[in-house]
């Protein structure tokens, strides 16, 4: 316990620090975040859901499945919204991040199946298991354990330099001041029709999610 709460104030530090830097987060073309199921989103039509994960984070892994099968449970009446958050203590979210934004340029619908390959096998990327590998080994790992799999051999020549250019790091790095501009600690966190959940940065359960959207639900 006492080390996630260090853990959490460091990034809370980060994000501060990050907001002191910069006057101004760079606006980006579009709007920061995927939508889940690939639907346009109506906002005011919908319980909306944000959801800022990051790949290799073990709670963000523990939480997708309980608030997936919630939000299927309404169907159309609720929506997720997922914000890519490469926490500052796990060394390779941000290439994790970077990864799944250069395959959402080929096509966003490789989004949520590269975050669930990631959350499937995110052991082999954790600090302690590649503290001895360099970035770019690591970034190659991912891409032919992790990318192709999902974009396919086809797309890889694509997906490389989309992962190397500027436009991939740059999207990234936005979604992170994103959630720091908006207090978020750590991952995973969650805000239901912009209002932050407290104590979100602990996995819900099924059941949780569903008390909290049935009354939202039955006032649309």
């Amino acid at each position: 316990m006492v080390s996630r709460v260090s853990l959490l104030l460091l990034a809370v530090i980060g994000c501060w620090a990050c907001r002191g830097c910069l006057a101004q987060i760079p606006i980006p073309a579009r709007t920061d975040g995927f939508v889940y199921g690939g639907k346009p989103l109506e906002w005011g039509e919908t319980v909306v859901v944000e959801a800022f994960l990051d790949p290799v984070c073990r709670h963000s892994r523990h939480a997708w499945p309980e608030l997936k099968k919630a939000v299927e449970h309404y169907n159309s009446r609720v929506s997720v919204v997922l914000h890519l958050f490469p926490n500052s203590y796990h060394s390779n979210a941000l290439i994790g991040c970077r990864s799944i934004h250069a395959a959402s340029k080929l096509n966003r619908s490789f989004v949520y199946p590269l975050l669930e390959r990631f959350f499937k096998y995110q052991e082999g990327y954790y600090d302690e298991t590649t503290y001895t590998k360099s970035r770019s080994t690591v970034a190659d790992e991912i891409t032919n354990n992790i990318a192709v799999p999902i974009i396919g051999q086809a797309n890889l020549a694509a997906y490389k330099t989309g992962f190397n250019d500027s436009q991939s790091d740059q999207a990234a790095r936005i979604s992170f001041k994103n959630g720091c501009a908006r207090g978020v600690p750590g991952t995973p966190y969650f805000f239901v029709n912009g209002i932050p959940l407290s104590d979100s940065d602990s996995p819900l359960d099924f059941n949780e999610w569903i008390s909290i959207f049935d009354p939202l639900v039955a006032k649309m």
